[in-house]
């Protein structure tokens, strides 16, 4: 089996499952580092199973252009080539080039994109998207689809759902035809879009939840509209998605994102947030963010957070922090993203607990309660 709930929370849609993989098994609510370019930036592998992540996230598209396929095929895939012998899961791309914006020509065969990096041109389409996901070796693949920008008008919503859908089912179908190339079993996810758009997230995951994917993902939010309405959309679409199958909010996000979509029964979280804060100087810590440049900070001897153990947490100082940062030292970033990951992860931690012991509504609040004190 590769989904099953273990626990559910009474007083809301919160729940612990479990997710076997042939790397490993992990809990859920979980929260996955992204390590897009086969690194998680500024953090050692070492230092990511210390403070206890379970799967980390690679991106599709940054693989494709570099290092590309044929090196890591040679290398016998990411896992190895990367030596993280851990649950990997891949974005399919979709949201990357979705970035390019005037680099991009949508079409019903696929995508036309330009490379970021030397401006040459290149084509996903549903079915050589799986097949690089079977070259990259992830334990866990999304399907190619499209993200459009917000506001987004519903005729525009309801023409992409159906490109998302067709390009699905493209997926599925090569999914089914091909196998995995390093001996380990590979799963595919489905993702739900329709913007803000109730009725058209309903017909999006009623279409997907035929195809019977192993998963099913919520995209194409945190793309600008204000955060009430996202968890409303959050809300309706995880009521609409199969309950026995991992639910995964992609791109979100803040610490209040996480425990409120998991009050509305998400499952699975990625968000470059921790990481991309800490190389700029802001730490997340029990009492809200902590901007270590500011000059209050200067003669701050104290710990960074006396409730969250982590290695940077436990041996130094905001003053010794705050300098490392305006002294330029690449050991700025690595400390302040060892501890936001650890947070992350211990928030999971955390949510897990209160979910098994009836108690998430309460956790939640006390922990937003104490977070948002700093101001």
């Amino acid at each position: 089996m590769f989904f099953k709930v273990l626990s559910q929370d009474s007083g809301c849609k919160a729940r612990v499952s479990e997710i076997i993989t042939d790397r490993g098994t992990f809990q859920t609510p979980i929260f996955m580092p992204i390590g897009t370019q086969a690194a998680v930036k500024a953090i050692e592998h070492r230092e990511l199973e210390e403070i206890g992540a379970k799967i980390i996230l690679g991106n599709t598209y940054h693989l494709y252009l570099r290092p590309g396929m044929e090196v890591l095929e040679q290398a016998g895939g990411l896992h190895k080539f990367m030596n993280w012998n851990k649950p990997i899961l891949t974005d399919s791309g979709g949201f990357q080039v979705f970035s390019l914006s005037a680099l991009r020509k949508v079409s019903a065969d696929g995508v036309e994109f330009k490379s970021h990096l030397d401006g040459s041109t290149h084509i996903f389409t549903p079915e050589n998207v799986v097949n690089f996901q079977r070259s990259i070796g992830s334990d866990i693949m999304m399907v190619l689809d499209e993200c459009i920008e917000h506001p987004a008008d519903h005729s525009v919503a309801e023409k992409s759902i159906k490109l998302t859908s067709d390009w699905a089912r493209r997926c599925r179908k090569e999914f089914e035809n091909t196998k995995h190339k390093y001996g380990k079993r590979q799963f595919l996810f489905g993702i739900i879009q329709g913007s803000t758009h109730e009725e058209l997230r309903k017909a999006s995951a009623e279409s997907l939840s035929e195809m019977d994917f192993d998963g099913y993902a919520i995209g194409g939010l945190a793309v600008g509209e204000e955060n009430l309405l996202m968890y409303e959309i959050v809300e309706y679409t995880a009521g609409c998605m199969p309950e026995d199958k991992p639910k995964y909010l992609m791109g979100v996000g803040t610490p209040e994102d996480l425990l409120n979509s998991i009050e509305r029964g998400v499952d699975m979280f990625d968000c470059v947030m921790p990481t991309r804060n800490a190389r700029n100087g802001t730490m997340f810590t029990s009492h809200g963010k902590l901007r270590l440049k500011n000059l209050e900070n200067k003669f701050n001897f104290n710990s960074p957070d006396d409730e969250v153990e982590s290695y940077t947490s436990r041996n130094f100082s905001v003053a010794y922090l705050r300098h490392l940062f305006m002294s330029d030292e690449i050991l700025a970033a690595q400390l302040a993203t060892i501890h936001n990951l650890s947070f992350y992860i211990k928030l999971m931690e955390n949510s897990r607990k209160a979910i098994i012991e009836n108690r998430f509504m309460e956790f939640k609040r006390s922990f937003l309660e104490k977070y948002n004190s700093r101001g």
